[in-house]
């Protein structure tokens, strides 16, 4: 899922998060599910079954509930799955903003010689 929404044409604006409203408002849950294999065939047809949608659309977040209410171990487990991941992707993503600070401050510190040589060539 995108979770970023583009503000304008103009490539020297950088594009901005969405909004947890903008996020739930346009995830694919609330998109009916087309039954294109035969686990969705039966999946979408117990589903529609057990909740009886008023347009006969079963959508993700339908499965998810009644998952949820039938089956909650499955979805615990992915759960679990999906945390675990997240949380390791972060943990990643802050050691490398760490190499990242930590090379700019080095920068900072110890500039590059022929940094000063060019600038004394041409000042």
């Amino acid at each position: 899922m995108n979770t970023q929404k583009k503000v304008t044409d103009d490539p020297s604006i950088a594009i901005r998060p969405l909004t947890a409203e903008e996020v739930i408002n346009n995830s694919p849950s609330q998109e009916e599910v087309k039954p294109d294999s035969e686990l969705k065939k039966w999946l979408v047809g117990y589903v529609g079954d057990k909740t009886k949608p008023e347009k006969n659309e079963v959508t993700v977040e339908d499965i998810v509930e009644t998952m949820a209410k039938e089956f909650p171990e499955f979805l615990l487990v992915v759960a679990e799955e999906n945390w675990i991941r997240g949380y390791h992707q972060a943990l990643s993503d802050m050691e490398e903003g760490q190499k990242i600070y930590e090379a700019e401050n080095q920068k900072n510190i110890d500039p590059d010689p022929e940094d000063e040589t060019k600038q004394d060539e041409n000042g």
